[in-house]
């Protein structure tokens, strides 16, 4: 049963990191007029929150094969690659 519990907590704390990465750079990367513009294009809230969760759960798992041992490591290696993954994304 821990096991169990673990993995749906990660998976919740992987989800809320990719949203949290998402929405904070899609209003913090942009002025209002870019956000209207860009809600206008359909790339908005939920595209940049869908985006940092794919990020986000790369991000974890290039950590596992890594072998970045700490959880908090993984994290980091989650908000890392929710960051790089959105501006990339956002580069294309």
């Amino acid at each position: 049963m821990p096991i169990l519990t673990t993995a749906i907590v990660t998976f919740i704390l992987l989800v809320l990191i990719g949203i949290i990465v998402g929405l904070f750079l899609n209003r913090a990367g942009r002025s209002w007029l870019g956000r209207q513009i860009a809600g206008a294009t359909g790339a908005g809230d939920i595209t940049f929150a869908l985006v940092g969760i794919a990020g986000s759960f790369m991000g974890f798992h290039i950590g596992v094969i890594l072998e970045l041992l700490p959880t908090l490591l993984l994290y980091v290696a989650a908000i890392a690659g929710a960051f790089v993954t959105i501006i990339l994304w956002r580069r294309a």
